[in-house]
């Protein structure tokens, strides 16, 4: 209602109820004026209270990360309804950045009246410390003269540095948290779970009727990609760490023409069960082995390939090409841009899915755990 009109209907309201009680003054005796006195003042008080009422509403905090953004025929459509892999991902890119920054303005803020969240600026990296880093750590001079490393070693230095802010800031934030000097209302988007079929892939772990893995870890992976190299040992570690609970898969998805001719050698050796231990000794050595047919052939049999005339057959016939070429747009149509690709989720069997999140590069290994463990415990309930 108009601000301007809300104390003239009130006014109006009153001067009714007003007239009604004088007219009772005349009618009854002392106990009907009485009643109707109460009344005008609970009434009253009720409509001009009203207000007062309106603008704690207007002033409470009202947030969620999911708003109404349209209404069509009375039907609420919300930000969620308008989220895809893609998109999920750089909302959780920039949920990452703006919670940077809230932390840096919070302290900002609080340091002056809380000198205890005070932290010393970070120096800038000197020419010095590069010296010294050169001179100082194992193994640097093999690789180089100062002049070739220095602009490697600062860039280095620099992300080190980085991090270590970083983890300071994050401890004066807690404090600041912990003390109740900031109250903080900023969360990460809703969960997006995407259904990915486990398809052609194949599986880390022989699938066995008496033992059931709750959730998957699938892969899409480039053996050109230098990330997806630097993933293996990590994933290799998860493969111990959860072998009675957690099915591994892998999927092809070569960005790079030349690892379609790979990613078919890796497929012709799995005929023959030796898929693992070939995709390990490419990814070590990829640019080499995909150079000429000798080179994969070599490389074949150490990796355990006894049959070599059929594996050759294999290669020479493209009978991988469409299982490479499925994978690839499968992937694309989950919304996959770059390599590694992970999907992690619960594992449904009957239906052979993935009911879970993506996520894109060789992240920390604790990003695999948080999610395992979510998965895990989610499917106990």
């Amino acid at each position: 209602m108009n601000d301007d009109v809300r104390p003239i209907r009130v006014r109006y309201e009153l001067q009714n109820v007003l007239e009604t009680a004088m007219r009772g003054i005349f009618k009854a005796g002392f106990s009907f004026i009485l009643t109707t006195l109460l009344l005008i003042l609970s009434f009253s008080s009720t409509i001009l209270a009203q207000p007062l009422e309106d603008e704690k509403k207007e002033n409470s905090i009202n947030y969620s990360n999911n708003p109404v953004v349209a209404v069509t025929e009375g039907q609420p459509i919300l930000l969620d309804d308008l989220k895809n892999a893609q998109i999920h991902e750089l909302m959780m890119r920039l949920y990452q950045m703006q919670k940077s920054l809230l932390k840096q303005k919070v302290i900002k803020s609080l340091v002056e009246t809380h000198p205890e969240l005070k932290s010393d600026d970070n120096p800038q990296i000197t020419q010095k410390d590069v010296e010294e880093f050169y001179h100082d750590e194992p193994g640097i001079k093999d690789l180089g003269s100062l002049e070739q490393l220095q602009g490697q070693i600062r860039n280095y230095l620099e992300k080190m540095q980085g991090q270590g802010y970083m983890r300071n800031l994050e401890a004066r934030y807690q404090m600041a948290l912990d003390n109740g000097w900031v109250v903080d209302y900023f969360t990460p988007p809703n969960d997006f779970r995407l259904k990915a079929s486990i398809g052609s892939a194949v599986l880390w772990f022989k699938e066995q009727s008496d033992q059931v893995r709750r959730v998957f870890v699938m892969e899409y992976s480039d053996f050109l990609c230098p990330f997806c190299k630097k993933v293996q040992g990590t994933l290799n570690d998860l493969r111990k760490k959860y072998a009675d609970t957690v099915q591994f898969g892998y999927r092809h998805f070569p960005l790079h023409e030349e690892a379609r001719g790979l990613s078919e050698a890796v497929e012709c050796a799995r005929d023959q069960g030796r898929f693992w231990q070939f995709q390990s000794l490419v990814f070590l050595d990829a640019r080499r082995i995909q150079q000429n047919k000798m080179e994969l052939i070599r490389n074949a049999r150490r990796a355990g390939v006894r049959d070599i005339p059929t594996f050759e057959r294999c290669l020479d016939s493209g009978k991988y090409q469409k299982r490479v070429q499925s994978d690839l747009e499968e992937g694309l149509s989950l919304g996959i841009q770059g390599t590694p690709t992970f999907i992690i989720g619960t594992y449904n069997h009957s239906t052979s899915t993935i009911n879970g999140e993506m996520f894109s590069g060789a992240v920390d290994p604790s990003k695999f755990i948080n999610l395992i463990e979510k998965y895990l415990n989610h499917s106990e309930e």
